[in-house]
């Protein structure tokens, strides 16, 4: 199941809205075939896993190890259940169930009443983990939230009275920065933080795709001038005064009484499943005070402000923690 998750792993850029599954497939104690979910819309982990298998003859005396539940439903490829059971594979061990309502257990049954022997929980907690975006996502109709930013030495995220962009962490931060934004479906800012740091909110520093880009604009007052609208990427407005797709940018009117809420409930509309909120300190602590996150990413850089904006007020378990050249990176869990 370690090879199973390990696998997995190597689709986290390339498969969302799906998981990432791994699989494996055993053989009096040696491992015959695996392989994993490589790309959205393509070969389930399972698929790959018997394909990779050169005597087939084999299978029905081997075991079938995958991190994540079979699906018992056409999607985009048929159901992984339904190709174990015709290969009469008599054993399969399954890290966690499939929450998503399509399958839930759906898959189980299905092998288990074609008198396969099935296991589950195995590495569970493990298994749930690498594919926290997705069980969020159908558990709770929302994404998965991470909040990043950087602040000063003594507590500030921005200076007094910007007029310019403005970055505190060193380079291997920014690039590192751009590798958490490769990973996720979608990244947000709020309007001030637009306007003054014109942040283009892409891969520039790695290679990957950008996310798509959201942004805070009540009444419609940023230029289209600034980087957010380049149509390098997607990008949603957020806006009270209409919906209307122009280019790549996508303007949606949503109720600002409830504004967090009215957010997540369009972005789960838009099948997104993973959020980075990079700011600013209003935006950032609007999510924080609704207990509307998973985890934050705190940049604190070798810099005194003296005065200014001042961070983001955050309570959790700080989970990981390291130096990158003279910043310092604390990964906090909401509790």
């Amino acid at each position: 199941m370690n090879r199973c998750l390990e696998l997995a792993s190597k689709g986290l850029e390339s498969v969302s809205p799906n998981p990432m599954v791994g699989s494996v497939i055993v053989y009096q104690g040696k491992i015959i075939g695996e392989g994993y979910h490589k790309e959205y819309g393509k070969e389930h982990a399972e698929v790959n896993a018997i394909t990779s298998v050169k005597d087939k003859s084999l299978l029905k005396d081997s075991t079938l190890y995958v991190n994540l539940e079979p699906c018992a439903h056409f999607g985009k490829t048929p159901p992984c259940s339904n190709l174990i059971i015709e290969h009469k594979i008599p054993k399969v061990v399954i890290g966690c169930v499939d929450s998503f309502s399509d399958v839930n257990g759906k898959g189980i049954i299905k092998m288990e009443k074609a008198g396969i022997k099935v296991s589950v929980g195995v590495l569970e907690k493990e298994s749930r983990e690498l594919n926290k975006r997705f069980f969020t996502f159908h558990e709770k109709k929302r994404p998965y939230i991470i909040l990043k930013w950087a602040e000063s030495k003594d507590g500030f995220i921005a200076p007094k009275d910007q007029t310019a962009p403005f970055w505190m962490t060193c380079s291997d931060s920014k690039k590192l920065v751009h590798q958490y934004r490769a990973e996720e479906d979608a990244i947000l800012v709020g309007r001030i933080t637009a306007e003054k740091d014109n942040p283009s909110l892409t891969v520039r520093k790695v290679t990957g795709k950008n996310p798509t880009r959201i942004v805070i604009d009540k009444d419609l007052k940023l230029s289209k001038k600034l980087n957010l609208f380049n149509n390098l990427a997607k990008t949603i407005i957020f806006n009270t005064l209409k919906t209307k797709e122009i280019d790549s940018n996508y303007y949606i009117k949503i109720d600002f009484n409830n504004l967090t809420e009215s957010i997540l409930q369009e972005l789960y509309k838009q099948n997104i499943q993973s959020l980075i909120i990079e700011g600013g300190a209003k935006t950032l602590q609007s999510f924080i005070d609704k207990k509307l996150w998973e985890e934050a990413r705190v940049f604190t850089a070798n810099t005194i402000l003296f005065e200014g904006i001042k961070s983001p007020n955050i309570k959790g378990e700080i989970i990981y923690e390291t130096k990158i050249d003279e910043d310092q990176l604390e990964i906090i869990k909401s509790e």
